[in-house]
């Protein structure tokens, strides 16, 4: 028969492999220890993260000024307040230096974490453009609360403003900076500002309203160098034209954090590759968010991360199940030209159709051979329209 000790031992191992242990506390990571919380009240969930964990909108960042907002206001929680609202155990300034997938542990400086499940929640990480000059490693971008304390800063005596990135980030950073009186210029390669999201003529029309409202473009060239020059910054493009400007943004983009994933071994592409139940190549571990490819899909966007994290909590909770993404429409926070856009699938067969309506309301709908709708943008009053046209997508992913 066998001991008392023997048994409490085995037990402990019993439980201690019917834990969760997640790794981010981004919107990915809180939104699946929430959904995941719902379906098993008793679970033992330990997050950790790399900062204070405080619970805040990611996307508000780009609207912040407009909103007042500061890095200490813009939180709806703090990591006690969250531990305390969803009865998990959050571990902060922590950095996972290892995974031992066979082992199912975590290591950090201080101690080895067994796990049951693991769930990479890493986020994405700001794209830098190959900058030269003196004062290229003083360009900013904004990626959490830390970068945007700094930007704040930075805001206080800087008036005229700078963004390197014409895309859905930098269009709005541009609007939010115009709100709070600076003077914005805004530089990338495209004809029109988010030429990769938008058909040509709407980019136009998003153009063509921020220049109103004062945004100066660059376009067709790129930024090669910043230098200094007195108490501000001279930026030099690739046609020889330079600009000056008290601070510089970089908006380029972001790619999946895949740093811990190849660390781990574990495959990658564009993301960290997952299947439609999001587990990675490795077994008991998953990838959720902006670092997790699904089919070939990156999609950095608030949706298709709140879809995944409802069908990943009842796989962990024991009933599998597949991630499936709707039609999911993208909205711009640019007031100066509210823009909806749902692009169509990088392999669809089909051609934008433009009907010009007022002033910089435009309706672009792209249809297959048959008349299909597989994509829309609609700028202007015209994005009021996203329900009606929405309806009649086909699924992201079926």
């Amino acid at each position: 028969m066998p001991s008392l000790d023997l048994c409490i031992s085995e037990l402990s191992k019993v439980q201690v492999m019917e834990n969760v242990v997640i790794i981010g506390s981004g919107l990915a990571g809180y939104t699946l220890a929430k959904e995941l919380r719902k379906l098993a009240p008793a679970l033992p969930i330990r997050l950790l993260t790399l900062d204070d964990g405080a619970s805040y909108s990611k996307p508000m960042l780009s609207n912040a000024l407009a909103k007042g907002k500061t890095a200490q206001t813009l939180p709806m929680a703090s990591a006690e307040q969250m531990e305390a609202q969803l009865n998990i155990t959050i571990t902060t300034h922590t950095a996972v230096t290892a995974i031992d997938t066979q082992a199912h542990t975590v290591a950090t400086a201080m101690e080895e974490i067994p796990y049951g499940k693991l769930v990479l929640c890493v986020g994405a990480v700001p794209i830098h453009p190959p900058l030269t000059g003196d004062a290229a490693d003083r360009v900013l971008s904004v990626n959490n609360l830390t970068d945007y304390a700094v930007l704040r800063h930075a805001l206080e005596t800087a008036q005229r403003v700078a963004i390197i990135g014409p895309g859905l980030i930098g269009c709005e950073f541009a609007n939010d900076l115009l709100s709070v009186g600076k003077q914005v210029t805004v530089i990338g390669p495209g004809v029109v500002p988010l030429d990769r999201l938008l058909p040509t003529e709407a980019g136009a029309a998003l153009q063509s309203a921020l220049a109103r409202q004062g945004v100066a473009w660059h376009l067709g060239v790129t930024a090669l160098r910043v230098d200094h020059q007195d108490e501000a910054y001279r930026i030099t493009l690739s046609d020889g034209a330079t600009l000056l400007a008290d601070c510089v943004l970089s908006a380029v983009g972001l790619r999946p954090n895949l740093q811990l994933a190849k660390l781990t071994g574990l495959q990658t592409a564009r993301g960290i590759v997952v299947s439609r139940h999001l587990q990675t190549s490795a077994a008991d571990v998953y990838a959720l968010g902006d670092c997790a490819e699904v089919e070939g899909l990156v999609l950095p966007f608030v949706m298709p991360i709140m879809h995944a994290a409802r069908a990943l909590a009842p796989t962990l909770a024991g009933t599998l199940t597949a991630v499936n993404y709707p039609a999911m429409p993208v909205v711009l926070k640019t007031p100066a030209c509210p823009v909806v856009v749902s692009p169509p699938a990088m392999d669809a067969a089909g051609e934008w159709l433009i009907e010009y309506l007022n002033g910089d309301s435009l309706r672009a709908l792209y249809r297959d051979a048959d008349g299909g709708l597989l994509g829309f943008a609609l700028t202007g009053a015209a994005a009021a329209e996203r329900q009606t046209w929405s309806k009649e997508l086909p699924p992201v992913l079926a």
